[in-house]
């Protein structure tokens, strides 16, 4: 796949799931969403996830040793590093994680915003044709937040976002009750306000952002969810914007949605 320098910064640049046990991450969403895995050279704790030949997602059996939960994290393109883990800092979020190297191909680090979602930031090459939305990729990303509008002044800022009519490729747009991000004009992402937990009980409630994957057909995807040791989250709200949808965890507890 040809790897080309990021021309997007701000935008969502990667997906990938820290899990605890690769293998078994991998049979799952395997079975799922029909997903095949190869090497991701990064180690073989690494591995990429394909859809008909295209990079859809990244699985790094990292939670056990990083002592974190699994989760999917969305990756954001910056153009350097050190100055967004220090603006994520003096807007109050945290830094867990680097900026860790990964020679040749760049760096990344892991943060959560001050409400405590976790996302990651990525300097360096991009996958040319990975992108929200498109062909094989994530369907839409969404963040479940307490204030959405302060959420994306604290995103703004640390991304580099363009606002209301500003210049760049990644551009926010206030639309009633939400936020949304666009990319070259196109919606990737969601900033929604709602009401949150820092309990585990509901760990759905939690600040965190949500990925949405596409299935042909939501019930047959959810029984397999069930046979593969997942299961459906029943507080979630099946409908958004006239499509049906369902919020789902893996074996492990990490949660994604399938929109139909």
């Amino acid at each position: 796949m040809v790897l080309v320098a990021a021309d997007a910064v701000g935008a969502p640049c990667w997906l990938s799931l820290m899990a605890r046990d690769r293998q078994a991450a991998e049979r799952f969403y395997s079975a799922v969403l029909g997903w095949r895995f190869r090497s991701g050279g990064f180690g073989r704790a690494f591995s990429v996830a394909e859809m008909d030949g295209v990079p859809v997602a990244g699985i790094g059996a990292m939670a056990g040793e990083l002592a974190v939960p699994v989760a999917w994290t969305v990756y954001f393109s910056v153009d350097d590093a050190d100055d967004t883990v220090a603006r994520i800092r003096e807007r109050g979020g945290t830094v867990g994680v680097g900026p860790v190297s990964y020679p040749p191909r760049g760096r990344a680090a892991l943060a959560a915003d001050p409400e405590g979602a976790g996302f990651g930031i990525w300097e360096g090459q991009v996958l040319s044709d990975w992108r929200v939305g498109d062909g094989e990729t994530p369907a839409w990303l969404e963040l479940h937040t307490k204030n959405a509008f302060d959420a994306a002044v604290f995103y703004g800022e640390v991304l580099e976002w363009a606002s209301d009519g500003g210049y760049g490729s990644c551009e926010v747009s206030y639309e009633e009750d939400q936020v949304v991000l666009r990319r070259d004009g196109r919606p990737v992402a969601r900033l929604n306000s709602g009401p949150v937990e820092a309990a585990a009980a509901k760990p759905q409630l939690r600040p965190r952002w949500l990925v949405h994957f596409k299935v042909p057909d939501l019930e047959e995807a959810q029984s397999k969810v069930l046979e593969s040791g997942g299961s459906i989250v029943p507080e979630a709200e099946p409908w958004e914007g006239g499509k049906l949808r369902a919020t789902v965890s893996d074996p492990d507890g990490g949660l994604f949605t399938l929109d139909q």
